[in-house]
């Protein structure tokens, strides 16, 4: 019996030499070289790579800024101003970063430590705080075309119903105020350069990605390539997205309810039991 057990013993010490030993395959190169840092040096380094992926992710790449910028720029697709952008985002970087650096000498003196932490907390700060403004900003403007579409669509469904064609209500109905009325001047300034109308506002909308705007140019491309009604078309456009605000500002109530029961529930409920309480508790204190 112990004759077996030390065969066992011994054939599976074996198994596991044999299983360890690197015959035919290679050695990758982080554990070759991993032996000879000092512990610890490669987690930070994966750590640093990791925040650096995670920040390049965070700004995207230079086609995603122009994207966002396009937006807001009625003429140009953002391009040329993704320069400006990140001129900008470095600026914020120096700001953020002279701030953390007086906000770290006053708490923590000259500690290196605190020193390096807050530029690298101000820089990152600035630059995200920069890209954030940009988010809101866009979100800012997508949300003003949306609101404007119903009115722009119910005057073109008139100017085309009165007898002009898509060119020229495009031209009446932009001649107004706003983020639309300039984005259609965009687009028929294109035009007159030689691009198709069609053209134009596909590219337009293309550009912006706002979906009820989408689907309105959609419906102008169809009804004008097969000769259906436009009017109808838009007037139809134009109760879709009247319904889709009435259901965005619906949806915006319900969360404003959500929000303010917080204060409510957190700073006003305990304020009034606090003083419906208190009294009476004192006057049972009183009595005893």
């Amino acid at each position: 019996m112990t004759g077996a057990v030390l065969g066992l013993l011994a054939g599976c010490g074996l198994l596991l030499v044999l299983a360890g030993v690197p015959v035919g395959r290679s050695v990758p190169l982080h554990a070759r070289v991993l032996p000879y840092l000092e512990p610890g040096r490669a987690d930070r380094r994966d750590l640093l790579r990791r925040t650096a992926t995670l920040l390049g992710r965070r700004l995207g790449a230079g086609r995603t800024v122009a994207e966002r910028l396009a937006v807001l720029d009625p003429v140009t697709d953002g391009t040329d101003r993704v320069p400006g952008h990140r001129a900008e985002q470095v600026l914020w970087a120096c700001a953020a970063t002279a701030v953390g650096l007086l906000l770290a000498v006053l708490a923590a003196g000259a500690n290196p430590l605190a020193v390096l932490a807050a530029m690298l907390v101000g820089a990152s700060g600035g630059v995200l705080g920069r890209d954030a403004v940009l988010d809101a900003a866009v979100r800012r403007r997508r949300a003003e075309l949306v609101a404007e579409l119903p009115a722009v669509a119910e005057l073109l469904a008139l100017s085309v119903a009165a007898g002009e064609n898509v060119a020229a209500a495009l031209e009446r109905v932009a001649a107004g105020r706003g983020p639309l009325c300039e984005g259609l001047r965009g687009a028929l300034g294109r035009v007159r350069t030689g691009t198709p109308l069609l053209d134009a506002l596909t590219t337009l909308a293309g550009r912006w990605q706002v979906p009820p705007f989408t689907r309105c140019v959609d419906a102008v491309c169809v009804a004008v390539e097969s000769g259906s009604p436009l009017a109808e078309v838009l007037r139809a456009q134009a109760a879709d997205a009247r319904d889709a605000e009435h259901r965005r500002l619906t949806e915006a109530g319900g969360r404003a309810e959500v929000r303010m029961l917080v204060p409510v529930v957190f700073g006003i409920l305990p304020t009034v039991v606090v003083f419906a309480v208190y009294p009476g508790l004192a006057q049972l204190q009183l009595d005893h």
